[in-house]
């Protein structure tokens, strides 16, 4: 299994050495900073608006669900840098809520996606940190709603395959799986992917 399990001061120092990458600028807040679109988030049945994310067509797993007509309800606990449970089974056409919860310490994120999509959305995450919107145990919601860029765009997360989680938090996702193919459960806070904390979603 690739997936394992990281202590505390591990997964602060993982964070440090994204945050050392950065330049200057960034992560002092000042200078001039690439925006992120306020459309990065997707559509009524999955269609992709412009973003750093893939911008084609439906997502090729699946869609946003009905909580009315949610098939089961999942529980998905989040810790420093894992997920309980880390594999997951579905059927094609099932509609599943998410309830999601981090007891960890640090701020997480579960988002539904192929690994080509974490890939895109580690960018846009990157981007959050870099602006001061992800602070490591805490989300500065008050820079998440600021405009970026002449243009108004904001550094907003409201994709309805995702939700981030300060620690203590909950949340919630319905969605329904009309497809298989290598689909992964992930967290895509800087570092945190590459630490492990990745799961796998079969469906049948």
């Amino acid at each position: 299994m690739r997936r394992f399990h990281l202590s505390h001061a591990t997964a602060l120092l993982a964070g440090a050495l994204a945050l050392s990458i950065l330049s200057p600028a960034f992560a002092a807040g000042s200078g001039d900073h690439p925006h992120m679109p306020k459309g990065e988030h997707m559509m009524e049945g999955g269609q992709m608006m412009q973003g750093t994310a893939p911008t084609s067509g439906p997502m090729s797993f699946g869609k946003p669900g009905d909580a009315a007509k949610a098939d089961r309800t999942v529980e998905i606990v989040m810790q420093d840098n894992f997920f309980e449970p880390e594999t997951l089974t579905v059927k094609t056409g099932e509609t599943i809520r998410f309830k999601v919860t981090n007891t960890g310490t640090l701020v997480h994120e579960f988002n539904l996606g192929t690994p080509d999509y974490h890939a895109h959305h580690q960018s846009e995450m990157m981007m959050m940190q870099q602006h001061g919107v992800l602070m490591g145990d805490h989300i500065n919601h008050e820079m998440m709603n600021m405009p970026m860029g002449e243009d108004g765009h904001m550094m907003t997360h409201d994709h309805p395959n995702s939700v981030l989680l300060e620690p203590g938090q909950s949340g919630e996702i319905v969605w329904t799986f009309t497809s298989g193919g290598d689909i992964e459960f992930a967290c895509n806070v800087p570092g945190h992917y590459a630490a492990g904390m990745v799961g796998t979603v079969d469906v049948e």
